[in-house]
C-alpha cells in the first residue's frame, strides 16, 4: 500500500469527505485523521492509503492544490518514521552520550582526591590538612 499525505485540512473534514474526493483514482485502503489526545480535534491533516502506487500517483498530481471545504490542500507521498518530529529532536540533545561524558567530567572534577582517599580509609584514620593520617581512638578521658 502506498500512503498520501494530506494537509490544510478543516477541523471538520471527516474521512467520507476524503474518501469520496480521493475514490475516483482508485480503490483506497484506508484513512487515518490523527486527533489531538485530550480535545480530540483533528490535528488538520490526514493519511490516505492506496492498493496500487498508480493510483497513488495519480491522486497526488490531481488532488495536491485542489479545493476542499475553502482550503487548498497540500498532498505530498507519507514519509514513515519520527526522526523530525521536535520531541525527538530534543531528546536525542539532552540524552546523547556525549552531553553525558560532559557532565560525567565536570562531576567528577569537583571531588579533590584527598577527600576520595578519606573514602577509601577506614573509620579509625583520619587525613589532616597537609595529607598525613593519624589514627583516631575512641578511649574515654
Amino acid at each position: 500500500m502506498v500512503s498520501l499525505k494530506v494537509d490544510n485540512l478543516t477541523y471538520r473534514t471527516t474521512s467520507e469527505d476524503l474518501k469520496e474526493r480521493f475514490e475516483r483514482y482508485g480503490e483506497v485502503g484506508d484513512i487515518y485523521i490523527p486527533r489531538d489526545r485530550e480535545t480530540r480535534e483533528s490535528r488538520g491533516f490526514a493519511f490516505v492509503r492506496f492498493y496500487d502506487k498508480r493510483d497513488a500517483e495519480d491522486a497526488l498530481k490531481e488532488m495536491d492544490g485542489h479545493m476542499l471545504d475553502g482550503r487548498e490542500l497540500r498532498v505530498q507521498l507519507a514519509r514513515y518514521g519520527r526522526s523530525t518530529s521536535p520531541f525527538r529532536r530534543r531528546w536525542k540533545r539532552s540524552h546523547s552520550p556525549r552531553s553525558r561524558s560532559n557532565s560525567r567530567s565536570r562531576s567528577h572534577g569537583r571531588h579533590s582526591r584527598s577527600r576520595s582517599y578519606c573514602r577509601s580509609r577506614s573509620r579509625s584514620e583520619n587525613i589532616n590538612p597537609r595529607g598525613q593520617t593519624k589514627s583516631v581512638s575512641r578511649s574515654r578521658s
